[in-house]
C-alpha cells in the first residue's frame, strides 16, 4: 500500500493501492509516457518490473552507468505492449500515395497538444489553465469533443505553447519537435525530400479524441 500525506486526515482516507498507483501513470495524476505501460501489466510484473528498477538504479549510483535503466524501460515496455492487440486493423480504407514524396504536400496533424502563444484553446473557458489542472482534469477532456489549434509551418519554436493532460509535457517543452516536427519538416522540405509543406499544422489539444 502507498500512502500519501495524512496530516489532520483519517489516514484511511489516503491510503492508495498499489493497483491505483501503477494506472496512475496512464491518463492519471501521473500520467508519464515513458512508464504508461506500467498501468497494463498485472500488479506481479508491475512489482518486479519496480525492483529492478530500484536495483538498477542503485548499481548506477555506485558505478555511474545510467545506461542500464534505459535498457531496463525499454525491454519493460516491449513487454508492457507486446499483448495488446486494441487497434490492430488487418485491413481498411488504405490508399497508395499517388506520387513521389519529392512531388507531394505534406500536413502535419498531432495530439501533442501545441499552440501558437497568444492563440490559447482555453479549455473549458479556463484562461491560461496550468499543466497540473490540465492534468487533474483528464477524466473531463476525454469525454469532450476534441478541438484543432491551428500552427503556421513556420511558428518558430520560441512561440509554441503546449499543454496536456494526458502526457508529461517536460521533453516537448524542451524541445517541441519530438512531438511537433516542424523544424524537421521545414528542413527535409529545404532538403528537396518532401516537394512541400502545407501552410498550416493542427495540434490536437486534451478535449477528447478523435
Amino acid at each position: 500500500m502507498f500512502h500519501a500525506n495524512s496530516s489532520g486526515r483519517n489516514p484511511q482516507d489516503s491510503v492508495e493501492s498499489f493497483q491505483a498507483f501503477k494506472k496512475s501513470f496512464s491518463y492519471g495524476s501521473r500520467s508519464d509516457l515513458n512508464f504508461k505501460f506500467w498501468a497494463g501489466l498485472p500488479d506481479e510484473e508491475a512489482g518486479q518490473f519496480f525492483q529492478e528498477l530500484l536495483w538498477k538504479l542503485g548499481d548506477a549510483a555506485d558505478d555511474g552507468a545510467f545506461g542500464r535503466l534505459l535498457d531496463l524501460m525499454y525491454a519493460w515496455q516491449v513487454r508492457g505492449y507486446a499483448g495488446e492487440s486494441t487497434w490492430n486493423y488487418d485491413d481498411g480504407p488504405f490508399t497508395p500515395l499517388g506520387k513521389p514524396l519529392k512531388k507531394a504536400r505534406l500536413a502535419l496533424l498531432t495530439s501533442s497538444g501545441h499552440f501558437v502563444e497568444g492563440d490559447d484553446p482555453q479549455p473549458f473557458g479556463v484562461p491560461n489553465m496550468s499543466q497540473d489542472e490540465a492534468m487533474a482534469r483528464i477524466g473531463e477532456f476525454l469525454k469532450q469533443n476534441p478541438t484543432l489549434s491551428v500552427i503556421p509551418a513556420t511558428t518558430p519554436n520560441d512561440r509554441l505553447r503546449v499543454r496536456h493532460g494526458g502526457y508529461d509535457i517536460r521533453g516537448a517543452q524542451r524541445d517541441p519537435n519530438v512531438a511537433l516536427p516542424l523544424e524537421r519538416l521545414r528542413e527535409i522540405q529545404q532538403e528537396g525530400l518532401v516537394g512541400e509543406l502545407a501552410p498550416d499544422a493542427a495540434a490536437r489539444n486534451a478535449d477528447g479524441r478523435l
